[in-house]
């Protein structure tokens, strides 16, 4: 039987096939959303053979109803962010512990270990509201590093505290607040990692990613911008170093369907909406359907290209009654 443990363990295609399977069983019978989703669909769990063949939750589903198959009261509940007028989505989270233990592990993944690095998050709209999975995630990122801090809107000790810090940093920030950073100050940064996450919010324009990764990497003076990819909704993050193209830790997975079917998986490199499975969703749902658009490479690796337009999606609005 898979433990939780287990899911930070796989390390081979057949681990993750075995782990998925049995994750997808226990959540198709104990998460009541997820089952009747599949019910509405026609499809039995038993005849699920392969990890493609797992159908994905849309992940509106999260705003209408309790995802959740943790038995007890959950540890913290946390919620996405939304502009004025857009409803919330909730994911319970019955155990604070698997999270920290996936976003670690996902961190050490990419960046080695924590205690390497200062971590500055200039998160502002985060910080103004509660529920937020960054904000907690980045904070007992900071304090593993042990150096770093979160900053509201006071650029000039952010910038103060970075410049008289010796140890490599990364700079995580809220797209629009890196953008202002970059027009008030474009403050040339050394041995600093520019991570951005999010969008706009509302606050500033839309632009494609790679003229808004030039304005930034013009303005700090670094050869590329990474990003950290994560929801509300999920429970781990993947990251992209550079040109947009992001990769999962072991126990996620990405895959494309056609925007107009959601049933049907695309071929690596076909655009279309992204499904991810993320094992480290234990209590809740592992499988979700996302809103968001983009490709996948053959290796796993995949781009976003921005999100769907409408949501009348065959299958989006089975629960939305």
């Amino acid at each position: 039987m898979v433990t939780p443990d287990d899911i930070f363990r796989i390390a081979d295609e057949a681990a993750f096939e075995t782990a998925a399977l049995e994750v997808f069983r226990r959540q198709a019978a104990a998460c009541p959303p997820y089952r009747e989703y599949l019910a509405r669909i026609g499809i039995r769990p038993e005849e699920i053979c392969t990890a493609d063949a797992i159908p994905c939750l849309p992940i509106e589903l999260f705003k209408t109803h309790d995802v959740y198959c943790g038995g007890g009261e959950p540890e913290a509940v946390f919620t996405s962010s939304a502009t004025t007028g857009m409803s919330f989505s909730r994911h319970p989270m019955r155990s604070l512990g698997l999270y920290e233990q996936a976003f670690r592990a996902s961190f050490r993944t990419f960046y080695g270990e924590q205690a390497r690095w200062s971590l500055y998050a200039l998160l502002p709209n985060y910080l103004r509201r509660k529920g937020s999975s960054l904000i907690y995630m980045a904070d007992r990122l900071i304090a593993d590093c042990g150096s770093g801090g979160f900053y509201l809107d006071d650029y000039d000790a952010l910038l103060r505290a970075m410049r008289d810090d010796p140890k490599p940093k990364i700079l995580l920030g809220v797209s629009y607040a890196l953008w202002e950073l970059a027009e008030r100050y474009a403050p040339k940064l050394e041995n600093t990692v520019v991570m951005e996450t999010g969008g706009m919010k509302g606050y500033r324009e839309e632009i494609p990613k790679a003229e808004f990764h030039k304005i930034l990497c013009d303005a700090f003076g670094v050869g590329e911008i990474h990003s950290e990819y994560g929801m509300a909704e999920l429970t781990s993050q993947a990251y992209s170093q550079g040109g947009n193209v992001f990769r999962c830790p072991a126990w996620m997975r990405v895959r494309a369907r056609d925007v107009n079917d959601p049933f049907d998986l695309l071929p690596a490199g076909t655009r279309g909406g992204l499904n991810i499975t993320d094992l480290a969703s234990w209590w809740s749902c592992a499988f979700i359907q996302t809103q968001d658009v983009g490709r996948v490479a053959a290796d796993g690796a995949f781009e976003i290209e921005g999100r769907i337009d409408h949501s009348d999606i065959r299958g989006c609005n089975l629960l939305v009654q």
